[in-house]
């Protein structure tokens, strides 16, 4: 992956991503059947969010990318992002949970990366590369305006978007809901590592952080998870 600048998709830690402190292994502790459960939930809410028919507006914009590139180097980055635009709007909605704010999210990250295209580097990690200007987008955003996302009125929960191509579980639903109340620290971590499966050494990358600072955060994140969903649990978060 090429270097890119501090605006785009540096990997360093931004915003929560100087958190440091990891808790003890005992804190957060689920039962084996609740954590695969959840597994298996947080596996199949990502596998519908990927099956959700794009916004119009995005697709659109992607095809009408211009470049200086040569044509075919332009092209074959453009199908790049076009077959990342799933997964990268579902990272979008882990870290916003407002669709609409998730779609802008992922709007100025693909005008970024078309713009930067020279800075990547071919046959590295283009999904990675996006993942990473988008984050440092949404967390820039929030220090500009010196202020954490809430909702502690539910209001962005209420919006997060269900999937399109089928409906939805009453139980998928209900996770939805209540992974929008999570901390967007903890989500973004739990989405990255239970949903999507990355290693815990690939989204330590991806997030900036060490290792042992995701695992704290999967860890909670799982834990509350369970608890408002009203799965056995071991231990209370503390």
């Amino acid at each position: 992956m090429a270097e890119e600048n501090s605006q785009t998709a540096s990997p360093r830690p931004v915003g929560e991503g100087r958190e440091t402190r990891v808790v003890r292994s005992d804190v957060g502790r689920i039962s084996a059947g609740a954590r695969q459960h959840l597994g298996s939930e947080l596996r199949t809410y990502y596998a519908a969010m990927l099956a959700e028919e794009q916004p119009p507006t995005l697709l659109d914009l992607i095809a009408r990318l211009d470049s200086t590139e040569p044509a075919s180097d332009a092209a074959a980055f453009r199908d790049g992002l076009l077959a990342s635009l799933p997964a990268l709007r579902v990272f979008a909605l882990s870290l916003a949970v407002n669709s609409a704010v998730a779609d802008d999210l992922v709007q100025e990250t693909l005008l970024k990366a078309w713009k930067n295209q020279d800075r990547f580097e071919l046959g590295s990690n283009l999904q990675a590369w996006l993942c990473t200007i988008l984050r440092n987008h949404f967390y820039s955003e929030i220090r500009k305006r010196k202020r954490e996302v809430e909702d502690a009125d539910g209001i962005m929960a209420s919006q997060m978007v269900a999937p399109a191509a089928q409906e939805a579980s009453n139980e998928l639903q209900q996770l939805m809901q209540h992974l929008a109340k999570l901390p967007a620290a903890m989500r973004e971590a739990l989405l990255l590592v239970g949903a999507q499966g990355l290693t815990y050494e690939d989204a330590a990358a991806l997030i900036g952080c060490q290792v042992g600072t995701v695992k704290s955060r999967v860890s909670r994140a799982r834990a509350l998870l369970a608890s408002s969903l009203g799965m056995d649990t071991r231990r209370a978060v503390v």
